[in-house]
């Protein structure tokens, strides 16, 4: 199952690249950009080589230029013009596109590359804001969709991860703010999706709070230890998988009940499972966000 792709059906290219089926058919049958491999059964078959041609043409063509114009360049202009624009255009587009070809190929050196070109503009929370979150959502939807297998989610993730624990290494000598608050970012029981709860902690530290990350599925009844340390709490998690949603009321309750009793105790929410949560339903102190961002403007 995590064997490196080598080709691509029709929908699995226009789940990469955005790009319909119908109209990459067209674009084959009108400007022959694409020949594709066919089965016996006449189902197209598409390379690693024509994936990243067709990411190519789009980003091309979502900056202005026309298909027919496109058609008429040369194999290998095309990457000299992509380069061409993404030096005066909009980068985040062209590094989300280099990201994807560093995952599907599995390739650390292109990774990194692009990292750093990034760099040379952006800090690294604007580089997180811009590309890596909307890379990580699109990400998401391709695993859900077979597109992509575990093992290309997992070599992005792991590289995302690597960036934002040396950025907080980086904080690790600068002293906290007075601590009279301590944050306790943990996920959920069988939560495993630390990449959001790792740059919240990273934010906190960037703007000098005292932080203690527990990382993923942490039982709830070992959160009660903390407060045996600490007068003034903020819990912070992160549901993107667990706990289900019917549940997730319950949870939330028991949480309130077992670890939000002392005056100094709050809770703070985010992601994709608690999206449907009625606010008003919610215990008083405990509070939910669209986006990290959101939370950390809170604070």
């Amino acid at each position: 199952m995590n064997n490196i792709r080598a080709n691509f059906s029709i929908k699995d290219l226009e789940n990469l690249t955005g790009i319909k089926a119908h109209t990459i058919r067209i674009w084959e049958k009108r400007y022959d950009l694409l020949s594709p491999n066919r089965s016996d059964t006449n189902i197209r078959n598409y390379s690693l080589a024509s994936f990243q041609k067709l990411l190519n043409i789009s980003y091309l063509n979502n900056n202005g230029l026309k298909i027919s114009k496109i058609a008429n360049l040369k194999e290998d202009e095309i990457p000299i013009k992509v380069r061409e624009i993404a030096s005066r255009a909009k980068i985040e587009d062209h590094a989300i596109n280099a990201f994807k070809m560093a995952m599907i190929n599995f390739d650390q050196v292109l990774f990194y590359s692009t990292y750093n070109n990034l760099l040379e503009n952006k800090s690294f929370s604007e580089i997180f804001y811009t590309v890596f979150l909307p890379l990580l959502n699109e990400i998401g939807l391709l695993w859900q969709t077979n597109t992509i297998t575990p093992a290309h989610e997992h070599f992005l993730s792991i590289h995302i991860k690597q960036k934002i624990l040396l950025n907080t290494e980086r904080l690790q000598i600068l002293e906290p703010k007075p601590v009279s608050k301590t944050f306790v970012l943990f996920l959920p029981d069988n939560e495993i999706h630390d990449i959001g709860l790792l740059f919240i902690n990273y934010q906190l530290r960037s703007k000098g709070y005292h932080t203690i990350f527990l990382g993923e599925s942490v039982p709830m009844q070992s959160l009660t230890d903390l407060l045996d340390f600490f007068d003034d709490v903020t819990f912070i998690s992160y549901f993107t998988v667990y706990p289900p949603e019917q549940d997730i009321p319950d949870y939330i309750n028991r949480f309130n009940e077992l670890l939000l009793n002392k005056e100094n105790t709050n809770l703070l929410l985010l992601g994709k499972k608690i999206s449907d949560l009625s606010i008003q339903d919610l215990p008083k102190k405990v509070n939910t966000f669209n986006s990290i961002e959101d939370l950390v403007k809170d604070l």
